[in-house]
């Protein structure tokens, strides 16, 4: 049977399972939504953070906004890639945790997104929390409790 002390987790910061702002690709408000397609392809990642040119977090954009926003009722309207920016189509209403926000918050919020952004009182992007970073040292914990 499985026995390790879940409060290892919970008594940790946001801060210890966050991956860095450097390390986490992102768009700015004025790129074109063409950038934001290329960039989310060639990441593979589902959305990334807008940030602008001061790295303050304004949303997140992700591929089915932007095939949503170019999607006419006859055809797919390509002209509008370069035409509209990521600020217009980013979905703003996202969740935002603090690197002093609990863990137990953290695992709130990714049981619905595969990661949060973490900002700093002033809205400085500081980095992400994922749902990979939480089951590795979940699995990191259990492989210590192994028979």
């Amino acid at each position: 049977m499985l026995s390790f002390n879940y409060k290892d987790i919970l008594s940790a910061t946001i801060e210890q399972f966050m991956i860095p702002a450097e390390r986490v690709a992102h768009v700015q408000v004025s790129n074109s939504l063409e950038h934001g397609l290329l960039l989310l392809t060639k990441s593979g990642y589902t959305a990334l953070p807008v940030l602008d040119p001061h790295y303050k977090l304004y949303g997140l954009i992700s591929l089915p906004m932007i095939f949503d926003s170019i999607l006419g009722l006859q055809r797919i309207e390509f002209e509008k890639l370069d035409e509209l920016t990521v600020s217009e189509v980013m979905n703003e209403n996202i969740p935002r945790l603090r690197m002093y926000d609990s863990v137990q918050l953290g695992l709130d919020m990714l049981i619905d997104h595969p990661f949060v952004c973490v900002v700093n009182d002033e809205g400085i992007f500081e980095g992400i929390i994922t749902r990979r970073a939480i089951l590795l040292k979940v699995q990191e914990l259990s492989n210590q409790y192994k028979d």
